[in-house]
């Protein structure tokens, strides 16, 4: 059985979090090409995707409206993003399928994703998310709301909060199900939702978000998938991003892909997250992660394109 788990990136569905909801759906069915083609190759599957821009927009309704609605916590905001896109991936891969007269059903689960309730990034939290503000502003924002606030140096002050490692998503043994019976599967939407296990062993909630890919990729171990594949906006992973001297990485070896890494490579920012869920998912068992853009990803797998990762 061939599973895959296919990581949309967050900018897939909207770039700029001011497309409306026709837009969405356009860029949306735009995404699913790569996972049609999938399907038609017979590849059992599970779906994840980025919220960033539509948690930054949900963010800003609980600002504008704190006086008149009450606020949302951010794990709730993620369930509902999640919820929201999954509905928007689910519907336009339904009808895509339908129209090819393939029968395969398709179901978008709300995903909670255990972490641990010390990690270090709960006591000092560093992930920005939402928009930008004056510090003036930012100080009003944090006394009304009890927000963490930090300068993002030379572009402003925005709100940070707790990022903590995903241990194990919450749903793996039913996803897992679904995926081996056919069923394409949309879960671990925006990273899943935080939640850590108290003493009784019952879950409670934390007011974060988990990094996608990391996500991803411990989703595709929890279901022993082959393959991870992380969609993004890049063709390839680079050295030396953006400098003269880039320099394309086509594929590359696990030790290769730590030892880059340990070289500072690949920024905690953007490309490092990716390759940390790269490096888990094949010490963890996967046979390999292919990197690449969303509009090139056909030719990814099924060509000599793209950063492909695998085992020593």
């Amino acid at each position: 059985m061939k599973k895959a788990v296919i990581a949309l990136g967050g900018n897939a569905i909207s770039s700029t979090g001011r497309d409306d909801i026709h837009v969405q759906f356009a860029n949306t069915r735009k995404s699913l090409e790569v996972v049609v083609e999938l399907i038609k190759q017979g590849y059992h599957l599970a779906i994840t995707h980025g919220n960033g821009p539509q948690v930054g927009n949900a963010l800003l309704r609980v600002e504008r409206t704190a006086q008149e609605i009450p606020a949302l916590p951010l794990g709730v905001i993620v369930a509902d993003t999640e919820g929201g896109m999954g509905y928007m991936i689910e519907q336009s891969l339904q009808n895509k399928l339908r129209k090819l007269g393939i029968e395969r059903d398709v179901v978008t689960i709300v995903t909670q994703v255990i972490v641990d309730a010390n990690d270090p990034s709960i006591i000092n939290p560093t992930k920005f998310v939402g928009p930008f503000y004056t510090e003036k502003q930012a100080k009003k924002l944090a006394e009304l709301f009890g927000w963490v606030i930090k300068e993002d140096p030379g572009r402003g002050y925005r709100r940070v909060v707790p990022s903590p490692k995903p241990i194990k998503i919450v749903n793996s043994r039913i996803i897992k199900q679904l995926v081996e019976q056919g069923v394409i599967v949309i879960a671990a939407g925006g990273g899943g939702i935080p939640v850590y296990v108290e003493i009784d062993k019952t879950y409670e909630g934390i007011d974060g978000v988990i990094d996608k890919d990391l996500a991803s990729a411990v989703l595709a171990i929890d279901i022993n998938a082959q393959i991870l594949a992380i969609l993004t906006g890049v063709d390839y992973v680079y050295l030396n991003y953006k400098k003269p001297d880039q320099r394309p990485l086509e594929k590359i070896t696990l030790s290769e892909a730590k030892r880059y890494l340990s070289e500072g490579h690949f920024p905690e920012g953007s490309m490092g997250p990716k390759i940390e869920a790269a490096i888990k998912f094949l010490e963890s068992g996967g046979s390999e992660v292919i990197i690449t853009s969303l509009i090139n990803a056909k030719k990814a797998f099924f060509g000599d394109f793209g950063t492909k990762i695998v085992k020593d």
